[in-house]
């Protein structure tokens, strides 16, 4: 996941990489490519808390929607998590 093309996504990030906006629904190749290199920045195995997942996608976003993209990227099955949401990983 770490090779991804984010040229289509050039529109999509500030001068500092962080993405400034999501991709609109009828963008999903774009959209999904966006959770894709959000997650793939997750440390494998080590487990984050909702805070902290949140935390770590506020860092690499502008727009600051965490729970958003939490969901979407456990949506796509990019993240795992508990039943209860306390705990997030990437496997």
């Amino acid at each position: 996941m770490n090779d991804l093309d984010l040229s289509p996504l050039a529109g999509y990030l500030d001068e500092k990489g962080r993405f400034t906006s999501l991709p609109g629904k009828r963008q999903k190749k774009n959209q999904l490519l966006m959770l894709q290199h959000l997650a793939s920045r997750i440390e494998k195995g080590k487990k984050f808390t909702e805070m902290q997942i949140n935390e770590f996608i506020n860092q690499h976003t502008a727009f600051k929607d965490p729970a958003t993209l939490r969901r979407l990227m456990w949506g796509h099955k990019l993240i795992k998590r508990t039943l209860d949401g306390t705990a997030y990983w990437r496997e």
